[in-house]
């Protein structure tokens, strides 16, 4: 009797049982020949038909392994894709395209719950890989909702015979045979299904495909939830970007703004594009000798209607009762209901926690809280420009007012140092004086001189400040004013033992200044080379042609400055700190004074100094047109 064939092994390589396959094709060759010569024997038979069988075994379970491992492949990549983008709709197709394929569906569905707790189809493919019509959107609404209210998968083998399903409407109309559904859940709940079938044949679907299908998903309840909190976080960035963009823009707007008028009409311009307002205005303050005082309507925007009593130039009582009256009170934006389907939202304008004002908007409904949030916002900044505006404009008229008490006051003084100055000449005429009396009479003359400089410079400043001071520019030949100035300070220069050096090249063009001006500036910076230099010291002047402008410089060899004292040079009344600067006579107005004559004759002015060795100003004005004439001396 023959052996019985030995058991298979536990585990065949690939080539083993590819051996074991062709090793089964010749044993039914063999069992065909000998069934066509009659000749077959039945022991042998049966011997050869249960290794038949054994090997059939192993090939199923290979099969078996081999789809497994090609599920669990499809997994990983729907994962790798999944978490490698952020757009949901090219995810989901894919991942349906993946189920089709893998289960051998006709058709696949995902649908998510709306707000009212509807399905509504967000992903559908057929075999094809194409995205179906809404027309082809025919599923059973009966498994749908069961693994909605259950939370359990679905798996039909033929629902036209499953008692569960057998009776329901769509699936007689559609006429379903395998179904798959299982739900989508998130964070504990049930956000929707995903469904597959296929019409045409029954028993298509495993326990085993059921199991993949819902670990896909797992995987896509995941890329829809984080798809949906990148979308909530996407657009509230993109709204809180959008709102900072609008508060930069108004910024701009409002520091651009000149004077309280357009700094009100840039708030009201915003505060209406933001909110859809169709009116608005804005009051200010008053306060009033008793009570709260009121609200001034100071400027009023927008084709809308308005309440009656809110225009400009109208004055709204603090103090009374109403609605209206308790919002501009308040502290933070109000609705007024204002009759006539009217709404007002009331947002007060406070500086420094003080009320200042209120920015009233008018619309047809009640505004957003969106909307709310960023008029108040730019009511804030309006709050800051109007306080600046305010202050802005009380600085200039401190400064009005101060230049016109210089004026005055330079204006008066003339008169008496004038007299002062004539008197103290009487004095010498009047008869003989002894030498004290002489030398009291020269320090009279002596310090009216510098009051008619410091008088003279206060003039100067008020007028530059103010804009008022006249320059009279024209063609001048600059050995004029040049000469002019040398001729001023020479007492100066020779009292305190000088040497005055004069270095002008001979092809000197034109300037285009004013020669009083220019000679003025010339004084100044000699009588300061004159000052701050230790007697015996020099001084040189020079002037040259250089390019389209002709250059001045006055160098000496005094006590120099320091790179601190030069950035401070022309500040108003400052002077050098040091023991011999304080020693010289001077109000720190007269550099002030020469910086600024040399601007308004479109001149640059540059210094060079070094502590201990002395110090250089240069400055340049442009050549004058050739069509003009050197105005004469």
């Amino acid at each position: 009797m023959t052996e019985p064939p030995a058991p298979p092994p536990a585990y065949r390589t690939g080539r083993q049982l590819d051996m074991a396959i062709a090793s089964a094709r010749q044993t039914v060759t063999l069992l065909l020949s000998q069934a066509r010569a009659n000749r077959v024997d039945p022991a042998y038979l049966a011997e050869r038909l249960e290794t038949l069988s054994l090997v059939l075994e192993e090939i199923v379970a290979e099969r078996l392994d081999t789809t497994q491992q090609q599920k669990l492949a499809a997994l990983y990549e729907v994962s790798r894709l999944i978490g490698s983008s952020l757009d949901l709709q090219i995810v989901l197709n894919e991942v349906m395209d993946a189920i089709i394929k893998l289960t051998g569906a006709e058709r696949g569905f995902l649908m998510l719950l709306d707000d009212d707790g509807n399905l509504v189809p967000r992903v559908a493919r057929n075999i094809d890989q194409q995205t179906l019509d809404s027309g082809d959107f025919r599923v059973s609404r009966t498994v749908t909702r069961q693994v909605v209210d259950s939370g359990q998968p679905v798996l039909t083998t033929n629902a036209q015979e499953d008692p569960r399903f057998a009776g329901q409407a769509s699936v007689i109309a559609h006429a379903l045979r395998s179904i798959m559904a299982t739900p989508l859940r998130v964070r504990g709940r049930v956000i929707g299904v995903v469904y597959v079938d296929n019409r045409a044949r029954t028993g298509l679907f495993k326990p085993q495909d059921l199991a993949a299908l819902d670990a896909f998903a797992g995987q896509a309840a995941v890329a829809i939830d984080n798809a949906r909190l990148f979308s909530e976080t996407d657009q509230a960035l993109q709204a809180r970007v959008e709102e900072l963009s609008m508060l930069r823009r108004m910024d701009r707007d409002l520091n651009e703004a000149i004077g309280a008028g357009q700094v009100m009409s840039v708030t009201l311009e915003w505060a209406m594009r933001v909110s859809g307002a169709a009116a608005s205005a804005l009051g200010l303050v008053e306060a009033a000798p008793e009570g709260p005082g009121v609200l001034r309507i100071a400027a009023c925007a927008g084709d809308g209607p308005l309440p009656p009593g809110i225009a400009e130039g109208a004055i709204l009582p603090l103090d009374g009762g109403d609605a209206l009256t308790a919002a501009l009170n308040g502290t933070e934006a109000t609705h007024v209901a204002a009759g006539k389907g009217l709404v007002l939202l009331v947002v007060p304008i406070r500086h420094e926690n003080r009320p200042g004002g209120a920015l009233i908007l008018a619309g047809a409904q009640p505004f957003s809280a969106d909307a709310c949030d960023l008029v108040t916002r730019m009511a804030a900044r309006a709050a800051v420009a109007l306080e600046n505006t305010r202050l802005f404009e009380a600085v200039r008229a401190a400064d009005r007012a101060k230049s016109e008490f210089v004026s005055i006051v330079a204006h008066e003084l003339k008169v008496p140092m004038t007299s002062i100055a004539g008197y103290a000449d009487l004095l010498r005429i009047g008869g003989p004086v002894t030498d004290q009396q002489a030398e009291f009479i020269t320090r009279i003359k002596n310090n009216v001189q510098r009051m008619k400089v410091l008088v003279s410079d206060l003039s100067d400043i008020s007028r530059i400040e103010s804009g008022n001071l006249r320059m009279e520019l024209g063609a001048v030949d600059p050995r004029g004013p040049l000469a002019q100035a040398c001729q001023e300070v020479s007492a100066a220069v020779a009292e305190r033992g000088h040497t005055l050096l004069q270095e002008l090249a001979p092809d000197l063009p034109p300037a285009l200044a004013d020669p009083a001006r220019l000679t003025q500036v010339l004084v100044n910076l000699l009588s300061n080379a004159c000052k701050y230099t230790p007697d015996g010291g020099t001084i040189t002047l020079r002037a040259w042609r250089q390019g389209d402008r002709v250059a001045f410089a006055v160098q000496d060899t005094g006590i120099g400055l320091s790179a601190e004292e030069i950035a401070r040079l022309g500040t108003k009344f400052w002077r050098a700190s040091n023991e011999y600067a304080l020693s010289q006579p001077g109000t720190g107005l007269g550099f002030a004074i020469t910086r600024n004559l040399i601007a308004l004759m479109h001149g640059e002015l540059t210094i060079e100094s070094t502590p201990g060795q002395g110090s250089t100003f240069t400055f340049t004005l442009p050549v004058a047109p050739p069509a003009q004439e050197p105005a004469q001396p």
